[in-house]
C-alpha cells in the first residue's frame, strides 16, 4: 500500500525527528512521521498561543510536508478504496492546517490533531502479522 521505506526515511530525517529512523520498519516509519506531525501540530498551537507567528507558520509548514509525504506514498493500486480513503483525509488535513495558519485558528489545528490522532490510532492497532503486507521491502 505504500512507497519504499527509504522514502520514508529521506523524508523522516529532513524533517529531523529522529535519528533512529534508519532502523525502523515500514510500519514504524509511518507511525514516527504521524508522531512528527503531531508534535509540529501541538508546536503550532502552542506557538499560536504565544504569539510566535513564524513559528506557528514554519511547524504548520512542516506538518503539511509530512503528511503530504504521507499522502504521495499511498500505493492506489496496491490499497484501492482504503488508499483512495487515507488521500482524501490527507488532503482535508492539509487544508485544514492552512486554514488555521491563514486565519489563525486554534480550533482548525485541534480538530486536525484529533484527526491525526484517529489516524494514528487506526494505524497502530492492525495487528502484527498484518503490518508488512503491501509494503514493499
Amino acid at each position: 500500500m505504500f512507497a519504499t521505506s527509504r522514502s520514508y526515511a529521506d523524508e523522516y530525517r529532513r524533517t529531523s525527528v529522529s535519528s533512529s529512523v534508519l532502523d525502523a520498519d515500514p510500519h514504524k516509519l509511518i507511525a514516527l512521521l504521524f508522531a512528527g506531525a503531531s508534535e509540529r501540530i501541538r508546536r503550532a498551537e502552542a506557538s499560536l498561543a504565544n504569539g510566535n507567528m513564524a513559528l506557528k507558520g514554519k511547524s504548520i509548514g512542516e506538518a503539511c510536508s509530512i503528511i503530504s509525504h504521507l499522502n504521495g506514498s499511498l500505493d492506489h493500486e496496491a490499497g484501492g478504496e482504503m488508499a483512495a480513503n487515507l488521500s482524501s483525509l490527507y488532503d482535508y488535513l492539509v487544508r485544514l492546517l492552512t486554514e488555521a495558519n491563514l486565519r489563525n485558528d486554534a480550533g482548525k489545528l485541534g480538530e486536525a490533531l484529533q484527526l491525526l490522532g484517529e489516524i494514528d490510532s487506526a494505524w497502530n492497532a492492525i495487528p502484527q502479522d498484518k503490518r508488512n503486507v503491501g509494503a514493499v521491502q
